[in-house]
């Protein structure tokens, strides 16, 4: 163990009470320049998780709290006072540079807790956030919570230090994309954003494209596994030139469709991503004009993609347009990026392509319309049943 770095991450310790942690309090508390604390992969009772924030609240030069997978086994009554505690300890933290709680199947009772954390220390600038089961009502605390955090540095004339944003696998669904996608666009510094399998469908997806916008500085984007569709792709198509220092971009298996991945080409060729390195287009239904118009955009726009990733498309393996790909990253010196294509889909004939067509358009029609009409009611019932729960969450926790 280095001066700097205290660790048992994996280790499968079960610790309930203060006198179980009493041997690493010791040794924290003999630490003077202790900067990275890691507990993930043991579990806390909520006796041994006030006594090491009581430890580490006496240690002002932190930078890394790792406490993912902390809380196996645990009910989740007892959760939220174990995140309460970190939070106080951490709260002052003038050094703190990233808070990783991924693995904690906490919901939205957990996120509360952090409300006060997130909103008194502005230094952080990584939160990680993945698989923790938010849902819907702990994506708006979170988003409010960011919004609060924004609105205090306006107040003081500073700056958002936050750059990094990891919140996947936690149903946020449209019901708080858009919530999210505010407070993202309000601090206007994010760097790296990734939100995959969250249940997105095309207006979430709409409003993070917007949101997102306003990040300039954007390098990093995931949202694998949500729903994107023509919709969906024609936002992030209108965003896509705003990220010019974009290195990687992941959208696979989020049901591009050909149409949405030739609108997302066709942004490209404007020329502003040519730092991109990554693309995942994987099961986009992408057909081989799709991918023929992606090979010409790489070809002369896209010179530093070294990863591509296009398996589970609408094109035989050793189609021209595969070709076309091939030999657009061969121009550049990168003939091994083509990721593995062995799960690629018979392409459609025009009849089917034409009839599918029709059918997407329908249903797109269709879906806007029923938007429309439900809307209000939806909203009026989400806003009921989220305000509800938050008010059970915070007259529980007596936040």
């Amino acid at each position: 163990m280095s001066k700097t770095t205290f660790t048992i991450e994996g280790r499968g310790l079960k610790l309930e009470s203060a006198a179980d942690v009493q041997e690493f309090i010791d040794t924290i508390a003999g630490m003077d320049e202790l900067e990275n604390v890691i507990l993930s992969g043991n579990t806390f009772g909520v006796e041994a998780c006030r006594a090491l924030a009581a430890a580490l609240a006496k240690k002002p030069l932190l930078k890394l709290a790792q406490f993912s997978d902390i809380f196996t086994g645990r009910l989740r009554s007892e959760i939220p006072d174990c995140l309460v505690a970190f939070g106080d300890a951490l709260k002052d933290k003038k050094h703190l540079v990233e808070l990783n709680l991924s693995d904690n199947a906490f919901g939205a009772a957990g996120v509360v807790p952090l409300v006060e954390f997130l909103t008194t220390n502005r230094n952080l600038q990584i939160l990680k956030l993945n698989n923790n089961g938010l849902g819907i009502t702990g994506g708006k605390v979170l988003a409010e919570a960011l919004m609060t955090a924004h609105e205090k540095n306006v107040a003081e004339g500073k700056k958002s230090s936050l750059r990094v944003v990891i919140a996947g696998r936690n149903r946020l669904e449209n019901g708080s994309s858009p919530d999210l996608a505010k407070a993202f666009a309000a601090h206007g510094t994010l760097t790296h954003v990734a939100m995959p399998q969250n249940g997105i469908r095309m207006e979430g997806i709409e409003a993070l494209a917007a949101g997102l916008t306003k990040c300039p500085g954007l390098e990093i984007l995931d949202l694998q596994d949500n729903t994107f569709a023509e919709r969906g792709c024609r936002a992030f198509a209108a965003a896509l030139p705003t990220w010019k220092n974009l290195k990687r971009l992941n959208f696979g298996e989020c049901l591009l469709s050909n149409k949405g991945t030739i609108l997302l080409s066709r942004a490209l060729a404007q020329g502003q991503n040519s730092k991109l390195e990554s693309i995942d287009f994987t099961y986009a239904e992408m057909r081989e004009d799709g991918v023929l118009e992606l090979a010409g955009v790489i070809s002369a726009h896209l010179p530093n993609v070294n990863k591509l990733e296009l398996n589970g498309n609408q094109v035989e393996e050793d189609s021209a347009a595969i070709d076309a790909v091939r030999d657009a990253l061969a121009r550049h010196n990168h003939d091994d990026a083509l990721g593995d294509l062995d799960d690629m889909e018979e392409p459609e004939s025009e009849e089917e392509e034409e009839e599918e067509e029709e059918e997407e358009e329908e249903e797109e029609e269709e879906e806007e319309e029923e938007e429309e009409e439900e809307k209000g009611e939806e909203e009026k019932k989400e806003e009921k049943k989220v305000d509800n729960e938050l008010a059970d969450l915070t007259a529980k926790l007596n936040v």
